[in-house]
Parts: C-alpha cells; sequence; structure tokens
C-alpha cells in the first residue's frame, strides 16, 4: 500500500521501530462504479471510481457500519490508528467503510482517468461531490440505509460535517478531528501557496507534464511541512522522538523533501486541494451560503476535536462554529504536535482520541 508519510503516519517511516509493530486491521479492498456522475462543477464524468476498504463484517440487520472518509490523498487504511480491537471502533463488533477521495490516485483521479479528463482536465470535485458519490455507495451497493457513525480526520472531517448537513439523520453520530465546515479565506491563501509553489516547476508543463515535475513536489512538500506540525513542536525538537540514530534536523527536513508523500502525482495532489479549497456546508442547496445556518441544521451529536496547535484548521476557528451546532461537544486535543494530533501524531493523542471517541460512540449505544 502507498504510505503516507505527512501525518505521524507520515513522520513513522523516519523513525526507528524497536517495538514490535502491531498486528494490522484485517481489510478488504472494493470498487464502485458510478456511471455518468455529474460534478458541482457542470462536467460529467462518464465512470467514475471510488476505492474503499471494509474492516469488520455487516451483520444482517445492517445495522453496525460505521464510515470513514479519507482524508488528503490518503488511501483507505488511513484510520488504523483508530480501528482494532483495543481501540475505539472493534473490527470483531463493527463493519468499517474506509473510502477514499477523488483525486486520492486510486478513486478516480487526474492521473487515472482517460482523456478528455486526464491530468489537468479533470474536473474539480467538491466534497459534496464526495459525499454524494459515497451515500450511493452505501445505499446502493452495501444497502446500508444508516450508520452509527461517521468519524472524519482533515479532509475527512469536512466530509463529516457535509454529511451531517446533506443527510442530517443518516448517522447516528458524527465525529470530526483537526477539520472544519468550512475552508476559510486563510486556508485557501494557505493552499494557493502549496499550488504555486508546485507549478512553477517547468517541467510540470500546465499539468501536461511527461515526467514528474520532481522540484516542484519538493518545493510543496517544504511549504507543507512548515504548516503541518506547531511551532512549538519545532522548537522542542519533538522530531526526535522515536527517530532513528543518526538522525539530525538536516537529514529529517531532508526525507520530508524528497519523501513526503511517495509517488503521489502532481495534479492529484491539485485536485484535491481545489476540493480542500472549495469546502463549505452553507453553499450546500438551501443555505444560501450561509455556514451559521448550515450548522444550525445539525441534527445529531457531534464531537468537535480541533488540535489547540493546528495551523491548518485553528481552535479559533472551531469554536467559532461550535457555537452554532446543536448538540455539540468541543474537545480540543491537547497536544503540540500541530494538524497531525488530529489522527493520532503522538502516542499520547492517539490514546486521548481513541479514549474520547469511544465514549462518544458508546454514549450512543445507550
Amino acid at each position: 500500500m502507498k504510505k503516507l508519510i505527512w501525518l505521524l503516519l507520515m513522520v513513522q517511516p523516519l523513525f526507528a521501530q524497536e517495538a514490535p509493530k502491531p498486528e494490522e486491521p484485517k481489510s478488504e479492498r472494493h470498487e464502485f462504479v458510478i456511471t455518468n456522475l455529474k460534478t458541482e462543477s457542470g462536467v460529467t464524468l462518464p465512470r467514475a471510481l471510488v476505492v474503499y476498504g471494509t474492516y469488520g463484517h455487516l451483520n444482517e440487520a445492517k445495522d453496525n457500519a460505521v464510515l470513514v472518509p479519507s482524508h488528503y490523498l490518503a488511501d483507505f487504511h488511513g484510520y488504523e490508528w483508530l480501528i482494532g480491537a483495543d481501540k475505539a471502533l472493534d473490527p470483531a463488533k463493527l463493519f468499517i467503510v474506509a473510502t477514499e477521495l477523488f483525486g486520492s490516485g486510486h478513486s478516480s483521479s487526474p492521473s487515472n482517468t482517460p482523456e478528455p479528463f486526464h491530468g489537468p482536465r479533470f474536473p474539480v470535485t467538491t466534497i459534496r461531490d464526495n459525499v454524494d458519490a459515497v451515500h450511493r455507495l452505501l445505499t446502493e451497493e452495501l444497502k446500508i440505509t444508516h450508520v452509527r457513525a461517521i468519524i472524519g480526520f482533515s479532509m475527512g472531517a469536512e466530509q463529516a460535517f457535509q454529511w451531517a448537513v446533506s443527510y442530517p439523520t443518516f448517522a447516528g453520530r458524527i465525529v470530526a478531528t483537526a477539520g472544519t465546515a468550512k475552508n476559510y479565506p486563510h486556508g485557501i491563501v494557505r493552499l494557493e501557496g502549496q499550488i504555486a509553489a508546485l507549478t512553477t516547476d517547468a517541467a510540470f508543463k500546465d499539468g501536461d507534464y511527461t515526467a514528474p515535475p520532481t522540484k516542484g513536489i519538493e518545493a510543496f512538500a517544504m511549504v507543507w511541512t512548515g504548516w503541518l506540525f506547531s511551532q512549538e513542536w519545532w522548537r522542542r525538537e519533538l522530531w526526535r522522538e522515536g527517530a532513528k540514530p543518526g538522525t539530525t534536523f538536516e537529514s529529517f527536513v531532508h526525507d520530508l523533501r524528497t519523501n513526503f508523500i511517495p509517488g503521489a502525482d502532481a495534479n492529484d495532489l491539485i485536485l484535491q486541494m481545489r476540493t480542500w479549497e472549495k469546502h463549505d456546508v452553507g453553499t450546500t442547496p438551501g443555505f444560501g451560503g450561509d455556514v451559521e445556518k448550515a450548522l444550525r441544521s445539525i441534527k445529531v451529536p457531534l464531537l468537535y476535536m480541533p488540535s489547540e496547535t493546528d495551523l491548518y484548521f485553528p481552535l479559533g476557528d472551531a469554536k467559532y462554529e461550535s457555537a452554532f451546532i446543536p448538540g455539540v461537544s468541543l474537545v480540543p486535543i491537547p497536544s503540540l504536535w500541530g494538524h497531525t494530533a488530529g489522527a493520532g501524531g503522538s502516542v499520547a493523542d492517539g490514546k486521548f482520541l481513541n479514549e474520547k471517541i469511544g465514549q462518544f460512540l458508546a454514549a450512543g449505544n445507550h
């Protein structure tokens, strides 16, 4: 499987693994095909593919399902920090569906779609496009009409919020970690800076490159890295925790620059950044662009877990949004690990998330 280096999932390949690795939860890979998928951009994809993984087994009543939608360029293995007999999602009891966003490189993406939509001609897909496609996957292929919970990190959290607005009773509970219901203008500026870093490489050729624009991807990685962890994380040199013997600051940063998301396609990277940019539950039909009105429409309990030091999705944004969400539980993650805290960036983060999410889900069973 393709391993992401960003997140702690991202950083782990840079660290020594002295102790035996826990056994990965068993999963199965699946594909769901949608014919003539009309996107919000107005472009219709003749064949749209959604790749997803499943853990555990769907019971006869089809009422033990949990959805975990993927984050930025992640594959469906991206939530295994939350899945296991000793974690919040036990596959012996639950049927866990982990979906991949359009642009993942496996689901329909610029890199794997034939002309006339190959590469830079692939339409910008929104969070709602992704949510609506997964709704079809669940209801049409798996015959699931209700899930116990939807749990999302980062762009997965964006999807979780969109589910809560677009399909307000489809899930019994919603969990959003390190992600917001709208991408605010500062986030757009950040993403445009990362796109600019990538596309200024002459090899990019307006997206019609014949070889990977390596310099541009490395520049993108360095800009992204500057936002990934908190400033104090860097000051305290927390990258040393678990680092391989002999690792220096220079070698650590070099690994990030050159091996950020191994094998990632430049157009796929850009597509998901455009998806991220356009995220706004307020533009859901019926809300007239009013994010506060959309948030007030949420009907189910929602556990909102921003990282206290996230530079992508600042704590202040979460506090602002939570004021409009009925039944919200705002539980910041006390961490110096920045954005990665929302996916168990440190051992302490993983323990905190599993405990709080597990308690939240258990309360819904009473």
